[in-house]
């Protein structure tokens, strides 16, 4: 007679963005995981502006949840209502489990990131948006931080005969806690590129059209200057997702939407409850630091659950910022590197792959070869 296996502590995981996905793998092998979200597929959105430039990264972007978890399971759905570890999604559904991972992330304008719910609908969007692109003679990008630089340089990259210009409040590009060696860098790149700046004045209206489509553009600054273009592209604006958040948790929520955890992630008057990502104010809204943070509540939950190593705790990032600009091109910032690292080092840690290969990798997956 076999004795039964006894049952594993659960783990809820709402969201599947960067955090979501690397929390979940890493507690695949110790707990009963459970990851929920509403679309199909995670997709990679650090390469997307190279997927609008060249649509054949169409096909390496997109990795299908089901093909990430060996033991356990993934729920096409959202939260509605979460209070404490009660879980309430949108198909009425209620999960309680043993530890909750709140990883649900941000919105950003469309194609950076896209707010459809399925992968073929995504693609053909992006699709449509890339060929008003190659209509458009003058492109105009209002945003001079990471994702508008990158935008920029791609478009000059792949379309070197488009005029592109970048329009920004702002008296420099780069906002944020970064070297001016960093920002001047990257300008000696842009200007290389051909790509025009017009910074220090914000504009007196966004365009009416809608971003990313074909349309005859016309804007005024507020020192008086027009800008005209055919295409715009809106790179400003996170959204995070932290509604849904009831009773104590709605509590842990300021009023800029970030929810306030702790050395260890977690929040405050909830019991094994944590939060990761762009939702969390531990640190800045990338990618990497993601990951890092799924890394860490991943380590508190399996030490929680088998007894062994120890209690994890996450400290703020020195700066650090990897801007390609195209394939070979752009700068960066790294911790422990004395000054700033240019376009080679970029292009081989990610401007000419944009890491697709790590997430084929975590989703035990190939990706198809880029012509890049």
């Amino acid at each position: 007679m076999t004795e039964d296996t006894p049952s594993r502590p659960s783990v809820v995981v709402l969201g599947g963005g960067y955090g979501g996905i690397n929390a979940a793998k890493a507690l695949d092998d110790v707990a009963d995981v459970t990851l929920v979200d509403p679309k199909d597929a995670f997709v990679h959105n650090v390469a997307a502006w190279r997927a609008l430039v060249e649509p054949v990264w169409l096909e390496r972007i997109f990795f299908p949840y089901d093909r990430l978890l060996e033991h356990g399971r993934f729920v096409r759905d959202s939260a509605v209502a979460v209070d404490g570890r009660h879980v309430t999604l949108a198909s009425g559904a209620q999960l309680e489990p043993d530890y909750l991972v709140l990883a649900t992330g941000s919105s950003y304008p469309f194609p950076a990131k896209t707010d459809a719910r399925d992968t073929d609908t995504s693609r053909s969007r992006v699709r449509e948006a890339h060929a008003a692109l190659l209509g458009a003679e003058r492109v105009l990008i209002i945003g001079a931080g990471p994702s508008g630089l990158e935008l920029a340089g791609e478009i000059a990259a792949f379309f070197p005969d488009k005029h592109v210009t970048i329009a920004d409040m702002a008296d420099d590009v780069l906002e944020g806690p970064y070297d001016q060696a960093l920002r001047d860098e990257l300008r000696r790149q842009l200007d290389g590129l051909g790509i025009e700046l017009k910074l220090g004045s914000p504009l007196v209206a966004l365009p009416t059209a809608p971003p990313a489509t074909a349309a005859a553009i016309t804007v005024l600054t507020a020192a008086g200057e027009e800008l005209r273009a055919d295409i715009w592209y809106r790179a400003f604006g996170v959204s995070v997702h932290t509604e849904y958040l009831r009773g104590a948790l709605a509590e842990a929520r300021g009023a800029d939407g970030y929810v306030h955890v702790d050395e260890h992630l977690a929040l405050a008057g909830a019991e094994r409850v944590f939060a990761i990502g762009d939702i969390a104010d531990a640190d800045r809204d990338m990618a990497a630091v993601a990951g890092m943070q799924a890394q860490v509540v991943a380590q508190n939950i399996r030490e929680e659950i088998t007894g062994e190593g120890e209690r994890a705790t996450y400290s703020r990032r020195p700066p650090g910022i990897a801007i390609p600009l195209g394939p070979q091109g752009g700068a960066g910032q790294f911790p422990g590197v004395d000054g700033i690292v240019g376009p080679e080092v970029i292009a081989e840690r990610k401007g000419r792959d944009m890491m697709v290969e790590h997430f084929g990798s975590l989703f035990n997956a190939t990706t198809p070869a880029a012509t890049s």
